[in-house]
């Protein structure tokens, strides 16, 4: 099992004050380049929120959207579940080379041959209590935005929401019941996050659900983001106006929109 470096860091780290000098990883790092969401939460997840985390990253994941998080016990390993070893990224608080929690052993085995596992941490580096603090930093800066579906007072997953704040990422929580997930209801309260009402709604902010004949390629994860005509051509050339006459994509103003 050997790890490689990054030979590029990820654009998103650019907004970190002290981006990584470098970084190790294993599996795909074409993933990098699509659309992300990160998604967090407790390690003891009441049924409601085991559920709804595991269908929110199912449904990103059907969008062609990449679910970002820690690969630990709770909403970690569920949100990298539901997503499919293959769209997801599990961001590590030891080298790539251990499998930790070992409870996760064979989650992050399957992340690992297809999926992608990333660490700022040297290959045989074991936990420590900072080192997942640094681990969270990296898991909200990778995302568009930073979900969490349910969280206490006084956790990991409060420190990611100042985190997210600083980075100026949007939070987003599910609604729980009171006295239930204080965390993440106080972030509502406070009008620090934004709720998640409709679990499709919200993943379609961040894409469309491709028609089955719709090749899942470099070409239809580019589109999700909805670039530039001139983006497009400049990257897949006439591979474009086949896919408009196609009826895969739609120009409207400039724009390159999966149809």
């Amino acid at each position: 099992m050997a790890a490689d470096l990054l030979e590029e860091l990820p654009a998103e780290f650019e907004t970190l004050k002290k981006p990584p000098e470098r970084l190790w990883y294993l599996g795909n790092p074409e993933l990098l380049k699509r659309r992300k969401v990160s998604i967090v939460g407790t390690r003891r997840p009441s049924a409601y929120t085991r559920e709804m985390t595991h269908r929110l990253a199912k449904e990103l994941a059907a969008r062609g959207v990449v679910v970002v998080s820690g690969a630990a016990m709770g909403v970690d390993a569920i949100a990298h579940q539901g997503a499919g070893p293959a769209s997801t990224i599990a961001v590590l608080g030891t080298g790539v080379d251990l499998r930790y929690p070992a409870v996760n052993a064979p989650l992050i085995e399957s992340i690992e041959k297809e999926g992608l596992l990333l660490s700022r941490f040297e290959p045989g580096m074991r936990a420590t209590n900072w080192s997942f603090v640094v681990r969270n930093e990296l898991v909200v800066a990778l995302g568009e935005v930073l979900v969490i579906t349910q969280a206490d007072r006084q956790s990991g997953s409060m420190r990611s929401a100042e985190i997210a704040g600083k980075l100026g990422r949007e939070i987003w929580v599910l609604p729980q019941r009171l006295g239930e997930s204080e965390g993440t209801n106080d972030l509502l309260r406070e009008g620090v996050a934004k709720p998640i009402y409709s679990i499709e709604e919200f993943a379609d902010r961040f894409g469309t659900v491709p028609a089955k004949e719709l090749p899942l390629d470099d070409f239809f994860y580019f589109c999700q983001k909805n670039p530039t005509v001139d983006e497009v051509l400049n990257r897949f050339g006439a591979r474009l106006y086949e896919a408009e006459l196609m009826g895969e994509v739609e120009i409207r103003d400039g724009r390159v929109r999966l149809a």
